[in-house]
């Protein structure tokens, strides 16, 4: 049985429809990834599922309930990993474990052997007893992966897990979800805007934007469509040359995104001679060109006609004051 199935699950916030008619599959024990720019309704969608908020449109059922009239059996089956920071500084790393577990209802027997596996799981054992307020940033995520596990959830939803986050760091907070997912056994859903985060630890992704799922499969597969390689050429008046490299048969597929020619071609290194040839042809001057196998941002640009770092601030600013007003924020 899949762990969660939606079907034209939509969340309008009045005029502005945040989740748009998502139909979705995910199996138990999967590592499922949510990629999108902010804005792009991944926050929103796993909200719905789990319970947060309720839908305007269509069904869902998290762990064999459904959303609509299983809450109480959902939020017993699910963890959560906010976006945004929920730990009490002023406790342990322990006490904010035990303070879920009896939210849960765990007896003290059980609190105290599963605060125990958890810490040990995250690598936090030795600071068990340290003010979370003298965590480091990492330390203070894992140890919020900790409590979502405290309750042994069947699926767990990390919202921008690594959000904020060095680099390193991130590294680190990566090969704890991969453990977790293995060890525990437990399905994670995973929100994202990180290329490298999904394509790194996802068993499959979708990709979303303006709340439509509009790309689902194994990150390699996701790839694997665009079939050859993408050639980005920085050139005077792109969009001139973006029709004429249309028309060559050389050229596959064609965008401009942030004033730089993305080209979908066979064989790259073979194409960029005779692309630089072309625009030399019709008075182009080159001034940069790379060769690039598909990653999941072309696979993004492909999709969307833009890379995922663009975000319009306008929509941006719109999406904030509506969840400010019905408490989201």
């Amino acid at each position: 049985m899949p762990a969660i199935v939606t079907r034209g699950l939509t969340k309008k916030f009045g005029d502005l429809v945040a989740v748009d008619h998502i139909d979705l599959e995910i199996e138990e024990g999967e590592l499922f990834g949510l990629l999108g720019p902010n804005g792009a309704g991944k926050t929103t969608f796993i909200h719905m599922l789990s319970t947060i908020l309720p839908p305007t449109e269509g069904t869902a059922k998290v762990a064999g309930s459904d959303i609509r009239e299983g809450a109480d059996s959902i939020r017993a089956a699910i963890g959560i990993v906010f976006q945004d920071p929920s730990l009490d500084n002023r406790l342990t790393g322990r006490e904010n474990l035990d303070f879920h577990g009896r939210m849960y209802g765990l007896t003290k027997e059980q609190r105290d052997e599963r605060i125990s596996k958890v810490l040990e799981l995250v690598g936090l054992k030795d600071r068990a007893d340290s003010l979370v307020e003298t965590y480091s940033s990492g330390m203070k995520r894992r140890l919020e992966m900790a409590r979502g596990l405290m309750h042994r959830p069947k699926i767990l939803f990390l919202d921008e897990p690594t959000l904020g986050l060095d680099a390193q760091t991130r590294r680190s907070i990566w090969d704890y979800i991969r453990m977790l997912n293995d060890i525990e056994n437990v399905t994670i859903i995973l929100t994202t805007h990180y290329i490298e985060e999904a394509d790194y630890l996802c068993n499959r992704v979708a990709i979303i934007d303006h709340g439509k799922i509009v790309a689902l499969d194994k990150p390699g597969a996701l790839k694997d469509r665009l079939k050859g390689d993408v050639v980005s050429i920085n050139i005077s008046d792109p969009e001139k040359y973006l029709s004429i490299f249309r028309k060559s048969k050389l050229v596959k597929g064609a965008k401009i995104v942030d004033g730089t020619l993305y080209l979908q071609v066979s064989s790259g290194e073979r194409a960029i001679p005779k692309l630089i040839d072309l625009a030399n042809k019709h008075g182009g001057q080159v001034h940069t060109v790379s060769l690039s196998r598909p990653t999941l941002e072309d696979v993004f640009i492909h999709y969307t006609g833009r890379a995922i770092r663009e975000e319009a601030p306008s929509n941006q600013a719109r999406i904030a004051r509506i969840a400010k007003a019905h408490g989201l924020r």
